[in-house]
């Protein structure tokens, strides 16, 4: 996005202040030099050949330039070392005034105007003291063996330099500043902040080098974030797997060792040992997928019925849901609402749910399934009023591992294992979906929602 440069309204009228003021003591010197040799016949020339005002007029524009510069600068400065938000308006001039060219263009004329401005006084210093002083002598010995001319030339140019080097100091130091802040980087201090002190070019180097430094701490922080999420994931599928593993072992212990009184349980151990390893091929199979979901596992898009699709599958479910003496509504005023999907994904997304609103609703009897057109987006709510989430725990339900009560039996279902929820997210997420879970004491609502497809006319 382009930025809008704007005026200076009060740095132009100080500036047009400087600028007039300059116009009339500029015209009352140039009459005051008209008597002076040999001043005299230059000023005639100039006054006759180019005219007064265009003279006065040229450098009361260029006093205006630099008499705005430096207040726009002052200004800006002042908005950033006190993060004036009320000041943003001045923050931006016409992108003329801040640029570096004209930084230098600036230097050189106000280093090249004091020149004269000294030159010129040095001049009817000498003039004063030759003719009003005992310095006389000297001065014409000078004049006579050198010459005005040589040693004009000699002090003007020294002068000059002098000048452009005390004139470019800001711009000089300001470098400096940015080499440090380069060298900051460099050295792993990421969080380092080069202070945007100009506008001009210079100013947006140390901006887009901020914004470099800030993008390096965020990939360097995502990457600390992501060996954390591994490091985590390792102790997380560690702690799941060792569980029904080691109960399935000394199940087989036993078996091995003949340590059981008859038949009947020799079966229980074996049955133990049998649903474990149920238990056990489940936290692999989600773990599985889950990560072919998080690697970015490429996935079949079609046009969908959502509408056709929820009834479907909700007969599906009609077995569980007897089984937990429970009832699905389907409530929609839509007959047909089309997305783009993967029907085999969002079906492994949609029994999670399911199976989470049964296993955890069976007190509410009634798993309601809302499906309505919100602002071109299909959004599809399954209400459960069984139990109520802990508000402590309902930012983090997606989190893989994360279960709400530890202590439940994770004998049935695939949310046992900590990983549904975490997979639904991620399946509905991976097709431009969005997913939230909102609880009460009166019900727990998990809403999906889908852009709509564009139909093809």
């Amino acid at each position: 996005m382009k930025n809008k440069y704007k005026f200076n309204i009060k740095a132009a009228a100080a500036s047009v202040g400087a600028a007039l003021l300059f116009a009339v003591i500029g015209r009352m010197l140039l009459w005051f030099m008209l008597y002076i040799p040999p001043y005299d016949k230059s000023i005639k020339w100039a006054i006759e050949n180019i005219g007064s005002t265009p003279i006065v007029t040229a450098a009361a524009i260029f006093i205006f330039v630099i008499s705005y510069r430096k207040l726009d600068q002052r200004d800006l400065k002042r908005d950033q070392d006190g993060k004036n938000s009320g000041g943003s308006e001045n923050k931006k001039s016409y992108k003329f005034f801040r640029t570096i060219r004209l930084s230098f263009i600036l230097a050189f004329l106000q280093s090249l105007g004091l020149m004269l401005c000294f030159v010129i006084a040095g001049h009817l210093l000498a003039y004063v003291l030759i003719e009003y002083t005992s310095y006389d002598r000297t001065l014409i010995w000078i004049v006579n063996n050198i010459g005005s001319t040589p040693v004009i030339a000699i002090f003007g140019c020294l002068l000059f330099l002098a000048l452009f080097f005390w004139t470019s100091r800001n711009m000089i130091m300001y470098l400096k500043e940015i080499r440090y802040g380069l060298q900051q980087l460099g050295a792993g201090k990421l969080d380092y902040v080069i202070p945007v002190k100009a506008a001009d070019e210079l100013g947006e180097i140390a901006s887009s080098i901020n914004v470099l430094g800030e993008q390096f701490n965020q990939l360097l922080q995502d990457e600390r974030n992501a060996e954390k999420s591994k490091n985590d994931l390792i102790t997380g599928v560690s702690h799941d797997l060792r569980t029904p593993l080691t109960s399935i072992l000394g199940f087989l212990e036993l078996i091995d060792q003949d340590r059981y009184q008859d038949e009947v349980e020799l079966r229980y151990f074996v049955n133990i040992a049998y649903e474990k390893s149920k238990h056990l091929k489940r936290l692999i199979d989600d773990l599985f997928e889950y990560t072919k979901l998080n690697n970015g596992m490429p996935l079949e898009l079609s046009e969908l019925d959502i509408v056709g699709f929820a009834l479907q599958l909700a007969e599906e479910f009609v077995p569980s849901l007897e089984k937990a003496k429970m009832s699905c509504n389907i409530l929609t005023k839509e007959s047909t609402l089309f997305i783009m999907a993967d029907g085999d994904l969002l079906a492994r997304a949609y029994d999670n749910l399911m199976t989470n609103a049964i296993q955890y609703g069976s007190s509410g009897k009634i798993i309601d399934l809302q499906i309505e057109n919100r602002q071109d987006r299909a959004v599809i709510r399954i209400i459960n009023y069984g139990e109520q989430i802990p508000a402590q725990d309902v930012p983090f339900i997606f989190d893989r591992f994360y279960r709400v009560d530890r202590s439940r039996s994770t004998e049935s279902g695939s949310g046992g294992t900590g990983l549904g929820l975490a997979i639904t997210k991620s399946i509905i997420e991976a097709q431009n979906g969005r997913i939230s879970v909102s609880s009460t004491a009166k019900e727990t609502i998990f809403e999906m929602s889908f852009p709509l497809a564009q139909q093809k006319t």
